[in-house]
Order: structure tokens, then sequence, then C-alpha cells
């Protein structure tokens, strides 16, 4: 087994109005069933109103990311899966979940 990070950023999420309580109700369901079927690690959300702090190996620090790397946003799941192949799928079903085009 190994562990798989399936993530997306914030403007994946394709939300229609009024649909932001099933988003939720839907995502927790499918985070449940792998909980269930044991292949849950975790997962989270990046909180976008804390701004990144790039660490040096000394210790310094500075505000803001690499500069070359995009931001950091969405969420994001760790699951422990037997193949690349069961990544896609449970990767298909957060998308679906969580209105990611």
């Amino acid at each position: 087994m190994a562990k798989y990070l399936i993530s997306f950023p914030s403007a994946a999420m394709i939300i229609p109005d009024g649909d932001l309580e099933a988003v939720g109700r839907d995502a927790h369901a499918v985070i449940e069933e792998a909980k269930a079927v044991g292949v849950y690690v975790f997962a989270g959300g990046i909180d976008e109103a804390v701004p990144p702090v790039l660490v040096s190996a000394d210790g310094t620090f500075a505000a803001g990311g690499y500069p070359w790397a995009p931001p950091l946003n969405g969420g994001f799941t760790v699951l422990d899966l037997p193949s690349r192949e069961e990544a896609v799928a449970w990767a298909a079903r957060i998308a679906k979940a969580c209105r990611c085009d």
C-alpha cells in the first residue's frame, strides 16, 4: 500500500448558489466511506486567510512562499491505497462530491 495525496485548488470548486450544504454533505460522505473501508489517513483544507511563510533551514523566515510556486489553497486528502488506479478512482469521487470540474 502507498499513500496518495489527492488535492485541488479552491478555484476548481464550482458551487452553484444554494448548493454549499449539499457539497459539504457529499464530501463528508466520501470521507466517511474512506474511513469505513480503512483507507483514510487524513484530510483538510488550507486556511487561505493565513498568509504563507517561507522558512529556511537555518530558521530564518520571510513572508510569502516560493516565488516560482503557485499559491497554496484548496483542500487535500491522503489515502492509503494499493494502486494508482484506486487513487484515481477515489480522486474522481472526491472531485465529484466537491464539485470540481
